[in-house]
C-alpha cells in the first residue's frame, strides 16, 4: 500500500482545521509574532540573528533566518509557518529545535546561503537527479542498514512525481511512504534535509507494524 505524505502539516496557513480562515490583518499579526518569536528563540543560542519572511504561493509564509558565527560567516535556514506555530504553542523546546539546524550547517565552515531555486526544467532535473535523489537514497539506506529498503522516484496519479521509500519485507498493510518531489525540493532550497521527511514516514510505518 502506498501512502503519500504531502507535508501539509508544515505548510498549511491555518493553525487548526476547525478555525475559520484568517483575515489578512490577522494573518499579518500572526506572521509578525512568529517572526519575532523565531528571532528571540535563536538569540538564545547565537548573538547575530536576522530574519525575513517570504511568501511562496504553494507554501504560504516561509521564515528565513540568518545566523552569523564568530568567523562572520552567515548560515541561512528556512521554516514553514505551521511547524513554527506547533513548536511555539506546545513549548516543545523551539529554541533548541531551531538552533539544531544551524549547528548542523555550521559543521561545514564558510557559511551557507539558501540554495537558489532552479530557473529551468533542465536545472530542476539536474538538482533532482544529481543532488536530491542520491542524497535521499543514501540517507534512508544508511538509517535502516542492514535492513533492505526500497527507495526511488515514482509517479502518483494525485500528487504527480514523488520519492517513495519502504520496506519490502513488510507484506501486509502500509509498507511505503511517498513525498511529492516539490516538497523535497523546497526543503533542499531552504537548507533543510529533505530526507528527514522520508525518515519520519518510514519510522511511522515501523511503528504501525510494531517494530519500534
Amino acid at each position: 500500500m502506498n501512502e503519500v505524505e504531502t507535508g501539509e502539516e508544515a505548510t498549511s496557513d491555518e493553525t487548526t482545521s476547525e478555525q475559520q480562515p484568517m483575515t489578512d490583518e490577522q494573518m499579518a499579526e500572526l506572521v509578525q509574532a512568529v517572526h519575532h518569536n523565531g528571532i528571540v528563540a535563536l538569540k538564545m543560542h547565537f548573538n547575530e540573528v536576522q530574519g525575513q519572511v517570504m511568501n511562496l504561493e504553494a507554501y504560504g509564509p516561509v521564515f528565513v533566518f540568518h545566523v552569523m558565527d564568530e568567523a562572520k560567516d552567515v548560515y541561512s535556514c528556512g521554516f514553514f509557518l505551521r511547524e513554527l506555530i506547533a513548536r511555539f504553542q506546545t513549548n516543545n523546546s523551539p529554541n533548541i529545535w531551531m538552533a539544531s539546524f544551524f549547528i548542523d550547517l555550521m559543521k561545514v565552515k564558510g557559511g551557507k546561503a539558501l540554495t537558489p531555486p532552479p530557473t529551468s526544467e533542465e536545472e530542476a532535473k539536474a538538482m533532482i537527479d544529481n543532488v536530491l535523489v542520491p542524497h535521499c537514497i543514501a540517507a534512508v539506506r544508511e538509517e535502516f542498514a542492514p535492513e533492505q529498503v526500497h527507495a526511488g522516484l515514482a509517479w502518483n496519479e494525485t500528487h504527480g512525481p514523488v520519492f517513495e521509500a519502504g520496506f519490502p519485507a513488510l507484506t501486509e498493510g502500509n509498507n511505503v511512504c511517498a513525498i511529492p518531489l516539490h516538497m523535497l525540493l523546497i526543503h533542499l532550497q531552504l537548507n533543510r534535509d529533505p530526507s528527514e521527511l522520508l525518515l519520519q514516514g518510514l519510522y511511522n510505518i515501523r511503528k504501525e507494524h510494531g517494530l519500534d
